[in-house]
């Protein structure tokens, strides 16, 4: 059975900076095309995602919005997932999210940024004041 589990979140000033963490539980985190996104929702938004890393070459993706602020990283004997976020702005005000799935990229022809994932967080929440 997949778990993930987020923390990390919290209230920041704008300028500031959080690390966010996935901990991720099952056989997914092992397998050869396991893929980590991280996802966010702001109230009356659609969930959009924001970064997105291949856990088995270490390969990362971000949207526009978040390149150059966020990082997102991994510590394979912790199976964990991180997302540092920098430079935070009041936008990036949002519930986030964590979520896995196997893509094989061979049959994929977008980015992980792009998928429908199968398993998901309950989120944590990220509040960036002005």
């Amino acid at each position: 059975q997949v778990r993930l589990v987020e923390s990390g979140g919290g209230s920041v000033e704008a300028g500031g900076s959080l690390r966010l963490s996935c901990t991720v539980s099952g056989y997914i985190y092992s397998s050869a095309y396991a893929a980590i996104a991280w996802f966010r929702q702001a109230p009356g938004q659609q969930r959009e995602a924001v970064a997105a890393i291949y856990t088995g070459a270490g390969t990362t993706y971000y949207v526009p919005a978040v390149a150059g602020r966020f990082t997102i990283s991994q510590d394979n004997a912790k199976r964990m997932v991180y997302l540092q976020m920098n430079s935070l702005k009041p936008e990036d005000t949002a519930m986030y999210y964590c979520a896995a799935d196997q893509i094989d990229d061979r049959l994929w022809v977008g980015t992980p940024l792009d998928y429908t994932y199968t398993y998901w967080g309950q989120g944590t929440q990220v509040t960036v004041s002005s």
